[in-house]
């Protein structure tokens, strides 16, 4: 069993920054591509962020230049560093990844349970 832990959301200002922690702990033999996704009240999920392995990265257009998305593979932890905050920006934010268990060898894509993360104008 693997567990996505995340960390580091809170109220902020508009034009403020917060860094959000994704943790994986458990079964973890490597983990593949890790993402952040968001869901605003009454909004579907969407996609924030994502970096594969090797670091490759993407991200949404409306997040394009003030969000980074990191990784430290050897902690099994994701990073997303939010600056130039917006009121727009205002949702709970939600931790992906792909691990390929130590017991199975299967690949399984797991989600966090979620951080809210409020911006005030």
């Amino acid at each position: 069993q693997v567990q996505l832990v995340e960390s580091g959301g809170g109220l902020v200002q508009a034009g403020g920054s917060l860094r959000l922690s994704c943790a994986a702990s458990g079964s973890i033999f490597s983990i593949n591509g890790m993402g952040w996704y968001r869901r605003a009240p009454g909004k579907q999920r969407e996609l924030v962020a994502t970096i594969t392995r090797g670091g490759v990265t993407d991200y949404a257009d409306s997040v394009k230049g003030r969000f980074t998305i990191s990784r430290d593979n050897a902690k099994n932890t994701a990073y997303l560093q939010m600056n130039s905050l917006k009121p727009e920006d205002t949702a709970v934010y939600y931790c992906n990844a792909e691990v390929r268990s130590s017991i199975t060898y299967y690949s399984v894509g797991y989600w966090g349970q979620g951080t809210q993360v409020a911006v005030s104008s």
